[in-house]
Order: C-alpha cells, then sequence, then structure tokens
C-alpha cells in the first residue's frame, strides 16, 4: 500500500499547476492533502477522468480504482482544510479532535481501517513574531493526547505538515533560524514530546543521516533551485510499524518527492505492508 501525502497551498491553485497529472501517475492507495483552502464543489475535481462523483470510479483510469473522498474545511473561507482521497473504504471517519477551539480550522481527518487508524493533519504555523506559539503549544498538547489515545486501541499512522523541522539536519541554515516559526526550542520541544510517547519518524528510520532533504522551500530567493529548504512534512508511525515481525516490518520504506512542483511544499509518502 502506497500513502502519499502533501501540502498543496491552495488546492485550486495547484489544480493550475499539474496535481492531477501527478496524483494519476501516483497512483497511491491513499492520497492525503494539507492547506487545501477551499470547500469541496467548489472547483472541478476529476480524478477519474469522468464524472465527479463523491464515490469515484476510476475504472478507466491509470490507478483503476475507486476513491472514496473526505474534506475538512475550515469556518474561514480559503484557508487550511485537509482532504483525504482513499481506495479503501474506512471503517469509520472522523474530523478533529473533538475540541470546537481547534476544530474549527479543518486541520485533521481520521480514518479508521482493519489494521490501523490514519491521521491527516495540518498543524498550526506559529507565525511571525511568534504570535500564535502560545495557541500552537495548546494545539500540540491536544493532539498528542488524542493520537496516543488511538496508538491505545490499535496502530496508528500520523501524515501531513507538521510545521517544525525537528533537528538540525531538517533545514538548510540551523544556525540563523533559532526562535523562528518552525525552529523554535518550544516547537522542538513538542516534537521530541510526541515521538517519546510512541511513534517514529518513518523518513529518519529510514534515512538517519541523509542531508538536504527537505519537503519546503520558500517562494523567495531562488529557495527551491538552491535546495535552501526544511523538512517540515512528516510520517509517523507507531513504534511497532517499525519492529520486525516475521523478519518483516509493516513500512517498507519511506520518500520524499523534491521534483514535483505545484506548491511550495512538495508530496512525501510511504510504502506499507498493509493491505
Amino acid at each position: 500500500m502506497k500513502l502519499i501525502s502533501w501540502n498543496v497551498n491552495g488546492l485550486r491553485a495547484c489544480l493550475k499547476k499539474g496535481f492531477l497529472e501527478f496524483f494519476r501517475k501516483a497512483d497511491a492507495d491513499i492520497f492525503c492533502l494539507q492547506e487545501i483552502k477551499m470547500e469541496q464543489g467548489q472547483a472541478d475535481i476529476d480524478l477519474s477522468g469522468q464524472q465527479n462523483l463523491n464515490l469515484l470510479d476510476k475504472a478507466d483510469s491509470p490507478a483503476s480504482a475507486k476513491y472514496y473522498e473526505y474534506w475538512n474545511s475550515a469556518e474561514k473561507k480559503g484557508y487550511s482544510g485537509t482532504a483525504v482521497f482513499t481506495k479503501t473504504l474506512p471503517l469509520s471517519h472522523t474530523y478533529g479532535m473533538g475540541i470546537y477551539e481547534h476544530d474549527r480550522e479543518g486541520r485533521m481527518i481520521t480514518l479508521e481501517y482493519d489494521g490501523f487508524y490514519l491521521v491527516n493533519v495540518y498543524t498550526p504555523n506559529s507565525q511571525r513574531e511568534l504570535a500564535r506559539l502560545e495557541y500552537r503549544m495548546c494545539w500540540e498538547d491536544a493532539f498528542r493526547h488524542y493520537v496516543c489515545q488511538l496508538d491505545a486501541k490499535k496502530t496508528v499512522i500520523i501524515c501531513g505538515d507538521l510545521n517544525v523541522a525537528h533537528k538540525e539536519i531538517d533545514l538548510k541554515n540551523p544556525k540563523s533560524n533559532v526562535n523562528n516559526a518552525g525552529f523554535t526550542k518550544e516547537e522542538r520541544d513538542k516534537m521530541t514530546g510526541l515521538l517519546d510517547s510512541g511513534f517514529t519518524d518513518l523518513y529518519r528510520h529510514f534515512y538517519p543521516q541523509k542531508e538536504n532533504a527537505y519537503t519546503w522551500w520558500s517562494y523567495m530567493g531562488g529557495a527551491r533551485e538552491r535546495n535552501t529548504g526544511w523538512r517540515i512534512d512528516y510520517f509517523l508511525g507507531s513504534n511497532r510499524l517499525t519492529e520486525t515481525v516475521n523478519e518483516a516490518a509493516f513500512i517498507k520504506d519511506a520518500f520524499i518527492l523534491p521534483q514535483v512542483h505545484g506548491s511550495d511544499h512538495c508530496p512525501v509518502g510511504i510504502e506499507t505492508r498493509f493491505g
């Protein structure tokens, strides 16, 4: 099973920059989006090349499968929001974490499958001058509590834009970015706390020392061309996903696709033995 996550920084804009071509070529079993900045139905998104339905029959497409759609849009128009397109009908779905203060911006979708929960998340940015850092800390605590409750029931896979470069290896210029949003001690400590509560950074599990592996680049100053970036988009998983079971861990690989444009972020993904 292939899972892909992408902060598209406005899905309507990304549609004009090759989103559907990549979507069909990638042929992911589950495709998670963040920062969609729209509501379902605000754009013609024909994933199958056929009529745009809630359940899309992709029989004549390269993917040759059906996608079920789940959308969680922010109350504020044109802001935030998440979506998931999945070939496998989940057992259940949940929008948000059950706390209105944190759920009004459409930042989370949870799908339950037989073997795992999938949590698609778009973590709040602390913003310039750290104007939203205090709120971000409250969000982090609530999110950790939420996913730990899920993890007590079954395996959890978390994906999305977590808006933090965890270690110095995860951004090009760590020294000059200390105390900037996304690289404060507070944000990095919360990420450490989340991992310490029973989760693994799946990309670093496979590539612990790989440098210059980034998922976001500023639009300013040719940052992407120079690969002056940050790794702030992740797949995390319950620790047991990477434990050896019958000589084969449940996660086969993790990857970053910097060659895919259309947003200031690039897609990230994992290959699993589920499905």
